[in-house]
């Protein structure tokens, strides 16, 4: 594993607070080395691991995300003078969070539910999550937003078929992104499918 390794990429690399030794562990990663296994076995290393997680270059299943990936690149072509930044701007969070519930109380269909929980809780904490699971690279932020709109019209609609408030058990957003409850529903979108708006004309219900 050679790394094409200059002064001026060697001054980058130190302005974005990275060492050489990183550099090389991502390296390794890129390769398909093994690299769990030897972190748990050596406490220096097992350091260096936890410090690419804490910098968002490696996720926990120890491969490259996003931004691991991009510094790797800078190194790999000789032309490339700076490292680019891949962190999602705050325009996408701004979009994945005013769409999520503020509360459980919510009309849909001319039904009212009532509820007596706020949802929306720990903006910042949200937004390093949100920025941190973009980062690894499995998702894009326009999955994320289309998972919390199928997951938020399926409890809506829900609610007024059973005349009972759905919304109420959702989770507030951070134990939502923390325990990545949107999963599922990516995987239901990615199989097709749908929560369609039912047009039948249903009475004000009040819950």
């Amino acid at each position: 594993m050679n790394l094409k390794v200059t002064f001026k990429k060697y001054e980058k690399l130190i302005q974005r607070g990275f060492t050489l030794d990183m550099i090389y562990l991502l390296k390794m990663i890129q390769g398909e080395f093994n690299i769990k296994t030897l972190c748990q076995d050596t406490p220096k290393l097992s350091l260096l691991c936890q410090t690419l997680l804490r910098k968002q270059l490696i996720t926990n299943e120890f491969k490259l995300t996003k931004e691991g990936d991009e510094i790797l690149v800078f190194f790999d072509q000789p032309s490339r003078e700076t490292i680019a930044k891949v962190r999602p701007s705050d325009d996408v969070f701004e979009s994945w969070w005013k769409l999520y519930p503020g509360t459980d109380t919510f009309t849909h269909k001319g039904s009212t539910f009532s509820g007596s929980r706020g949802l929306r809780v720990n903006k910042d904490e949200c937004k390093l999550k949100f920025d941190k699971i973009l980062g690894e690279g499995e998702y894009t932020a326009d999955v994320m937003i289309e998972a919390l709109k199928f997951d938020v019209l399926q409890k809506k609609e829900n609610s007024v078929k059973t005349k009972t408030n759905k919304v109420t058990y959702m989770q507030n957003s951070l134990t939502y992104l923390n325990q990545r409850t949107f999963e599922p529903f990516i995987e239901l979108i990615k199989e097709g499918a749908k929560v369609e708006e039912s047009t039948k004309p249903v009475g004000g219900i009040d819950i």
